[in-house]
């Protein structure tokens, strides 16, 4: 059952106006304090900042420009043992240092005992699997106090026992916790090609109260047959060409969210990133009719 208690997400005014970010990784810590280029916020794996150190002192120059978006990969949502409560109070020593406007994780799991793994694990979408991820969901809603971003994730296997389909799953978290959708464009782009399933019936079958963020990233293609290809979400390209279209059907349906550029691998000159930050601007405006510069 969702806690009405908790702080609900209030966005930074800026973000009225521009609504669109970029992650910050380390070989972006200089430029962008230096530079100050034209960018709503500014999104951070929170792990990375656990120890201290130049990354946090990096983090706060940030801070001091941008609103921050807390994006964590270690809580393992789906991970049937719950979660671990030294982690969440890291996370929590964080959040009440750098005051990030959302925090968000994925529905997946990633531990199972003393193993920790380097990877974002799919599960089945059964009625148990919905119970596991509400329960973890609500404990790190209540231990936080406040309202959370739960991001769809990529997958490169299907269960045959699932139960519902995973934009049933994803409608069923936010309703039953109450936290927030941050749906990943990429991500339900490169499963819907790996599994042969509609990308514009999972976003059309999403309830629009429920989306809270949106994600943009590259893909790359790998052959597994001689006419078949998969998708990799490896977040170390463009976003590629179907998957802004795809964004365009996101933003007419569901408004102006805030929006963010990944790039994890192969990381390019700022510049990049931040013409992919341009584009996914420019195509707000034309879907919503220009009223980003009306506020």
């Amino acid at each position: 059952m969702a806690n009405n208690n908790l702080t609900p997400i209030s966005l930074p005014g800026s973000l009225h106006v521009d609504p669109v970010g970029i992650g910050l990784r380390h070989a972006y810590y200089e430029g962008v304090v230096e530079t100050k280029p034209q960018i709503g916020f500014l999104e951070v794996h929170p792990e990375n900042y656990f120890g201290g150190g130049a990354n946090r002192y990096h983090l706060e120059k940030s801070r001091e420009l941008y609103p921050i978006s807390f994006h964590a990969v270690g809580l393992s949502f789906g991970s049937a043992d719950g979660i671990d409560e030294g982690h969440l109070a890291k996370i929590k020593e964080l959040i009440d240092i750098f005051e990030p406007f959302q925090f968000s994780d994925h529905a997946s799991w990633s531990a199972s005992g003393n193993a920790h793994l380097n990877d974002l694990l799919p599960m089945p979408y059964t009625t148990e699997s919905l119970n596991i991820l509400c329960q973890n969901i609500n404990k790190t809603q209540d231990f936080l106090g406040r309202q959370i971003l739960v991001e769809n994730p990529s997958t490169y296997i299907a269960f045959t026992n699932n139960d519902m389909e995973e934009y049933e799953l994803m409608n069923a978290i936010a309703k039953q916790t109450g936290c927030k959708i941050l749906l990943d464009i990429n991500n339900i782009y490169v499963q819907a090609h790996n599994h042969k399933n509609d990308p514009y019936k999972y976003i059309g079958a999403i309830e629009q109260k429920y989306v809270g963020e949106i994600h943009l990233a590259g893909f790359t293609e790998f052959p597994v047959h001689k006419n078949e290809t998969i998708l990799i979400d490896t977040h170390s390209k463009r976003v590629h060409d179907p998957v802004w279209d795809l964004y365009g059907y996101a933003i007419e349906r569901f408004g102006k969210i805030p929006t963010l550029i990944e790039w994890d691998e192969d990381l390019p000159p700022l510049s990049t990133l931040l013409e992919e930050a341009d584009k996914a601007r420019d195509l707000m405006n034309i879907k919503l009719g220009g009223s980003l510069a009306a506020e």
